[in-house]
């Protein structure tokens, strides 16, 4: 039995630097069991090999695409039985909101050796159930793709934006946000339009089940799982226990906007806050004739007739690195 499985994946953008000293950490200390794939089409095969050690915790090295597919086929595959091992999420990859909800922040080699320090004793303390987001298009064959972040709306636009012009100019990531963020607000503040800059949100219509309906053109559209949804929001803003899913949705607008900015700052983001929607929710239907959203790095889209559908799994176990 290991102690920790580490499932890396090579391509992402942060091990390309990283991978070296993962890779000789893992030499040094044999109660790791290191699978490195190629493509996550092989995470399914590494999974079931990673089974067969029984390892106490699972560590998922990569950028928001890996953990995306590993949790769906951690979910979906069934390797483990009734003994799922906690997972946890080194901080690399581009945004690292999973691993941020989860304690794990700086260096990934030292949270891997963090991870290692804690499987050597009693985890009870430090064990979490997070439930998943289950998106698909609500049809009785789907097989749902697994996440715990989405974006969609102008945020789903940014972030392509972001990504499709901005990264390949091989900027930092601190400073590539920064751009996006300024494009944004050049967007949406002065009505700025031009092929550089982030397109229009298109409309969406978005329906919790039992809590009614939204619709019209957003500036941010959230559901996630984690304890944060964003700018500092904890998910407690978003009303009374109704669901697992937590909503928030922000009018495209610029008060709007920088409300929800000024209110996140200082903790006075809620319910009533004008132009901002914070809602909870079982399950999340999003609708519209073109419309994109990210689930952890992954792009779908609703379109005319088929819509997006989000609902939670059963929880599952994570392993919180902080005290």
């Amino acid at each position: 039995m290991a102690r920790v499985a580490l499932l890396s994946n090579p391509k992402s953008t942060g091990n390309r630097s990283l991978l070296p000293r993962i890779r000789s950490f893992c030499a040094a200390h044999k109660d790791i069991f290191h699978y490195e794939v190629e493509h996550v089409d092989q995470i399914g095969e590494a999974l079931r090999t990673i089974a067969q050690v029984e390892p106490k915790v699972l560590v998922i090295n990569g950028g928001d695409g890996t953990v995306q597919a590993a949790l769906t086929e951690l979910y979906h595959g069934d390797h483990f039985g009734e003994h799922v091992p906690p997972v946890a999420v080194l901080p690399n990859g581009k945004t690292n909101l999973i691993a941020l909800d989860l304690g794990a922040v700086g260096d990934p080699l030292e949270a891997l050796d963090r991870v290692l320090e804690l499987a050597r004793h009693d985890l009870s303390d430090h064990l979490v159930a997070r439930e998943l987001i289950a998106l698909s298009d609500g049809s009785a064959n789907a097989r749902p793709v697994l996440g715990m972040f989405l974006g969609g709306a102008g945020l789903a636009d940014s972030i392509l934006f972001c990504r499709n012009k901005i990264y390949p100019l091989g900027l930092p990531n601190g400073f590539s946000h920064v751009l996006t963020a300024l494009a944004v607000f050049a967007s949406l503040i002065f009505g700025a339009r031009a092929n550089f800059l982030p397109p229009r949100p298109n409309p969406v219509r978005v329906s919790l089940r039992r809590q009614g309906q939204f619709q019209g053109q957003f500036a941010l559209l959230i559901v996630t799982t984690l304890h944060k949804l964003l700018l500092g929001v904890g998910t407690n803003a978003a009303g009374p226990s109704k669901g697992c899913l937590k909503l928030m949705m922000v009018d495209q607008s610029p008060s709007a906007l920088l409300r929800a900015i000024i209110g996140g700052i200082f903790g006075r983001v809620g319910p009533r806050t004008r132009g901002i929607h914070l809602e909870r929710g079982d399950e999340i239907r999003i609708e519209s004739d073109r419309s994109s959203v990210i689930l952890d790095g992954e792009l779908f889209e609703a379109t005319k007739g088929r819509p997006i559908v989000l609902k939670p799994t059963a929880p599952v176990p994570f392993l919180k690195l902080a005290a």
